[in-house]
């Protein structure tokens, strides 16, 4: 079968998820035939996602978040504003990728939660299956727990589910753990065979994912009361070099796939925002993990409560890493469960996806 991808670009998540499915379907004897990723100014496709996907990769203009001017918390009516005067430029998204499901005539498409992909799927009524894939989706299930927020967080939430998979023929609902069968379709994490191949060790460090610069303050600012503690931090700020060797014992990464994964099999424990799927890399790896959600940004707010009730670790407001510390010792997950979700993957995605 052919199948095509629709990415949100936005953060690293939805990318690996693609790129472990490539990996997946290609090896079953299916062919991705291309993947158009929803791009911003304020992101840059990392270089590990053009060299890991395995298809041909197109980039167009999608909705994004904007954050406040320290590049740290999310700004939701900005946000918002910003799409509407962008209609032009989603418009023009919209008939590029028809252009290019006429030309590649897949028999799937698959929509990783970008906005402009799910909107595509209503004005055009392609001919191919549209099914999509995404964390987010767990929300309709009935077990799944909403962090504390108001009534216009959960509504932009929901909104932000329906947008992505208007018109879709299936949802398919990731989960950091198995839920009872209902009408959702809930499925394990899509971990890359990189992570599954990984080694445990514990070099001792600290690894830190900040989906945002601007806390690098914080991390900074723990660093000079805590310099004996090892930190490695990967970031995606600009203009800045492919390593920023502070010193002996802080380093800031620009995001590298490989580098980051051996940084996170040979962590003693990892800090990150709230993110599904570097969350369930450090789960399968058995590492202890801190969650800080991105302050504005209810989503992530609810990926934290779901991962914490998982076993993943803890949540926190900030990047106050001696919180962490402190948790370390006394961390409990049942990780043998949580592995053996995970191994489930490839036949259930296979059954949902090709049948």
């Amino acid at each position: 079968m052919r199948f095509f991808f629709i990415v949100q670009g936005e953060g690293r998540g939805h990318m690996t998820q693609a790129m472990a499915l490539s990996t997946m379907l290609r090896s079953n004897g299916h062919q991705i035939c291309r993947v158009v990723v929803g791009e911003s100014n304020r992101r840059i496709i990392p270089k590990f996602f053009f060299e890991g996907i395995g298809a041909p990769v197109a980039q167009v203009a999608s909705p994004n978040f904007i954050t406040d001017s320290e590049n740290r918390s999310v700004k939701l009516w900005s946000s918002i504003i910003m799409a509407f005067s962008n209609l032009g430029e989603y418009r023009r998204s919209i008939r590029t990728i028809h252009r290019y499901v006429k030309e590649d005539q897949p028999d799937v498409i698959i929509n990783f939660y970008d906005f402009v992909g799910g909107i595509y799927n209503k004005l055009k009524s392609p001919s191919s299956n549209f099914i999509c894939i995404a964390h987010q989706y767990l929300a309709g299930h009935s077990s799944f727990e909403y962090a504390k927020g108001g009534v216009f967080d959960k509504v932009t939430f929901r909104l932000g589910n329906w947008l992505t998979s208007l018109g879709a023929d299936k949802r398919l609902a990731l989960s950091f753990q198995e839920y009872s069968d209902e009408k959702m379709k809930v499925v394990p994490p899509l971990l890359r065979k990189d992570v599954q191949e990984l080694n445990m060790t514990n070099e001792g460090h600290l690894l830190i994912y900040l989906l945002n610069y601007g806390y690098a303050r914080e991390i900074d600012k723990f660093h000079q009361d805590n310099p004996e503690i090892v930190l490695h931090c990967f970031w995606d700020k600009p203009d800045t070099a492919t390593e920023l060797k502070v010193d002996a014992t802080l380093t800031y990464h620009q995001l590298d796939g490989e580098k980051f994964l051996r940084r996170l099999s040979s962590c003693h424990g990892y800090v990150t925002t709230a993110g599904f799927e570097s969350v369930c890399e450090a789960m399968y790896l058995n590492k202890p993990v801190m969650i800080v959600p991105v302050q504005g940004h209810y989503e992530q707010a609810c990926n934290a409560l779901d991962a914490t009730i998982a076993g993943a670790g803890v949540s926190v407001e900030s990047f106050d890493l001696s919180i962490f510390l402190d948790y370390l010792p006394n961390h409990k997950t049942d990780h043998g469960k949580f592995k053996d979700w995970c191994e489930k993957a490839d036949h259930l995605f296979l059954k949902n996806l090709v049948g």
